[in-house]
């Protein structure tokens, strides 16, 4: 990530299982070949588009995506947004300057459009200007933004259309500018921008293949921020690496940190998602932790300090998926709801207001929801049809 800019991944968590499993950070999502799908919902900042709604009205409560009624997962970019359909296609929509919808030119689209090239899919994410897609049998493709070889095709130029990159993953994870897959043996490759340490492998030198992060093995779910990554161990522990300087390490401290270190009093987890300058941490029992930036209220313990150490978000159980967008997070509950918490400028809580909250708020007029996503100033849901 260029630290001094705004640019924003999303989504950050994907894992392949048997159904729907909806974690990570900004919008990271997975499906399986049978399971439920929806209309794709969204809401918040949309100067290009991303919301999909055919217009650049920022919108302060979700409007549908008319084209995607079917979708089973989402990923939101800095300004882009992405739908995984039943079908295994891929459908992306908003900013393209740099091919980060993968249709194989640089044009911004008000509408969805069909990624050519991918089918088989089974999870996505979004970067700040890149985007990833894995196949059911583990190969990662990914496309967009490559200055900093986050597409990890051993080049420095975008990529307009999709690019296979790696084998035998079994989840994506994308950051600002940099890049993660988890391993079919648990380990984990990465690869892009790391000038703060994000890629995990003992050095801040930029890498534009994949590699493993060395002695991090036991993965079970991984997450990609601003310029942080972080890995969900077996045992429930958080291990976390990269830019600190903010407390989005989760360590006690503000010193970033070029290789993996287990986040202290953190246990039970079962997925994660890092955001710009701060990380949420999903626990089995249904509460979220938080930790880092707090200027907008992402941390959602109800004040606006800064948190070096997991705070537990106050007023939030029964959730089953959590996204981290770059100031904000969405959280989808067991009932089908969604809360949200943290910057909302320009409408990204969906709560009908603009107004910043530190406490978690419920997106208007959402129910039977079965997955979300979280970009830089916008917000994304899939919501069940029923048949």
């Amino acid at each position: 990530m260029r630290i001094v800019s705004v640019r924003r991944h999303a989504a950050v968590l994907s894992l392949l299982a048997v159904g729907l499993l909806i974690s990570g950070s900004a919008s990271a999502a997975s499906a399986a070949a049978a399971v439920t799908s929806g209309q794709v919902r969204a809401w918040g900042y949309n100067w290009h588009g991303q919301l999909g709604d055919a217009s650049e009205q920022q919108q302060r409560t979700s409007v549908p995506v008319p084209e995607v009624t079917d979708a089973v997962a989402v990923a939101a970019g800095y300004n882009h947004s992405l739908a995984l359909r039943a079908d295994g296609t891929v459908w992306a929509w908003g900013s393209n300057d740099e091919g980060q919808l993968g249709d194989g030119t640089p044009n911004d689209r008000m509408h969805p459009v069909r990624v050519p090239g991918l089918t088989g899919i089974v999870a996505i994410d979004a970067g700040a200007y890149h985007s990833m897609a894995l196949t059911a049998n583990g190969q990662v493709y990914a496309w967009g933004s490559n200055d900093f070889g986050q597409v990890g095709n051993g080049q420095s130029a975008n990529q307009i259309s999709p690019v296979l990159v790696a084998y035998q993953a079994k989840a994506i994870a994308a950051g600002d500018n940099h890049s993660m897959a988890l391993t079919q043996g648990g380990g984990v490759l990465t690869w892009g921008a790391n000038s703060v340490g994000q890629l995990g492998d003992g050095t801040t030198t930029n890498r534009n293949t994949p590699a493993d992060v060395p002695e991090l093995l036991g993965v079970v779910a991984i997450a990609g921020g601003g310029g942080h990554s972080l890995a969900v161990l077996a045992d429930g522990q958080v291990q976390s690496w990269g830019w600190n300087a903010q407390g989005q390490l989760g360590d006690g401290t503000t010193t970033s940190r070029t290789s993996p270190a287990l986040v202290p009093g953190l246990s039970g987890v079962t997925s994660v998602s890092a955001g710009g300058h701060h990380s949420v941490a999903l626990r089995s029992d249904g509460t979220v932790a938080a930790f880092g930036y707090n200027f907008d209220g992402q941390l959602g313990d109800g004040t606006n300090e800064q948190r070096s150490t997991p705070v537990t978000v106050s007023d939030l159980t029964g959730v089953k998926a959590i996204v981290a967008g770059y100031a904000h997070n969405v959280a989808l509950l067991q009932d089908g709801t969604v809360a949200s918490w943290g910057f909302n400028q320009y409408g990204a809580l969906g709560d009908g207001t603009t107004t910043d909250s530190n406490l978690p708020v419920t997106a208007t007029g959402l129910s039977g929801v079965i997955a979300v996503g979280a970009g830089w100033q916008h917000s994304l849901a899939v919501k069940e049809i029923l048949k």
